[in-house]
């Protein structure tokens, strides 16, 4: 059962075109800080950091995709994604979880004005675009993609 849910969500991460995309990182992000912050206050440090490290990966990515000159608000949120990922870090290395809710309630608004806007925009194919991969946290590859999915 679970190698058709990865199927599925592997299939689905690679045929989303670029805004289903984007809201597809915002909704993970999300998931990792709401997963981290339960970790925490249950004393789950190992747990917790694998979410952090993950939504810091998510972060990464929004930074490395993020056209500076595509508009003019971009190097703003340039800046915001730096103090996100910054904070991140401190959140995983000093286990706090207030650090936590805080990135949350920067990001929820984001996550939302960018679903928002892709509701808006016309669909657009993903041919022959590749999604990244990354490492599973603690360094193996475990082919697990940036969502958590091939």
């Amino acid at each position: 059962m679970n190698d058709v849910r990865q199927r599925y969500l592997t299939d689905a991460v690679q045929t989303a075109g670029p805004t289903r995309l984007l809201t597809m990182l915002y909704d993970r992000l999300l998931v990792d800080l709401d997963r981290a912050e339960a970790s925490l206050q249950v004393g789950d440090r190992g747990a917790a950091s694998q979410c952090l490290v993950h939504a810091q990966d998510i972060v990464g990515e929004l930074m490395s995709s993020l056209d500076t000159d595509a508009w003019d608000g971009a190097e703003q949120l340039l800046s915001l994604y730096g103090f996100v990922l910054t904070e991140l870090v401190e959140a995983n290395v000093r286990a706090d979880v207030e650090k936590v809710r805080a990135c949350r309630a920067l990001v929820a608004p984001l996550a939302s004005a960018w679903h928002e806007a892709a509701d808006q925009a016309p669909a657009t194919p993903a041919r022959g675009r590749s999604v990244p991969q990354f490492a599973a946290a603690g360094g193996a590859d475990d082919g697990s993609g940036l969502l958590g999915v091939g």
